[in-house]
């Protein structure tokens, strides 16, 4: 890495399932919040429909509910080219018919300052994992006494 090399953070990637494709929009304020203060970046978002058959449609982010509104027009043209129509089809046949999938690619920016600090130094990243919330909900729960 150089003095010059940019500050990158750890990349992750969500695949979310919404039942009946309901979607209310909550979960999406609270991303852009998130980029709004830089905490993450969104290099790719996609969203599919999954037909009775088990096809699916991807679904233009920019008008989630097909009323000419944009909805989403924020993360309108979010594609790096990281993920492909095969890694939207493996999250679609995660889901049941009449479900939509999301499949999110995010950089945490936060953490990019820190790890090119780390390596300035001569250290580095070797391991990193992520701990399934609903693990964490289940630890947190059993030691509730």
């Amino acid at each position: 890495m150089t003095e010059t090399s940019p500050d990158v953070g750890p990349i992750d990637y969500l695949v979310v399932e919404f039942p009946g494709a309901n979607f209310t929009g909550e979960a999406l304020s609270a991303l852009v919040d998130l980029v709004d203060r830089g905490i993450v970046r969104i290099l790719d978002l996609q969203v599919a429909m999954v037909a009775e058959n088990g096809d699916f449609t991807a679904i233009e982010l920019a008008d989630f509910d097909g009323d000419g509104d944009l909805d989403l027009a924020v993360f309108e043209g979010v594609q790096s080219g990281l993920l492909d129509e095969d890694d939207l089809a493996e999250s679609a046949a995660l889901v049941g018919p009449g479900d939509a999938v999301a499949v999110l690619l995010y950089e945490n920016t936060w953490a990019g300052p820190f790890v090119s600090a780390l390596r300035r130094q001569g250290a580095d990243v070797i391991a990193s994992g992520r701990i399934p919330a609903d693990e964490v909900i289940e630890a947190l729960e059993s030691m509730e006494v």
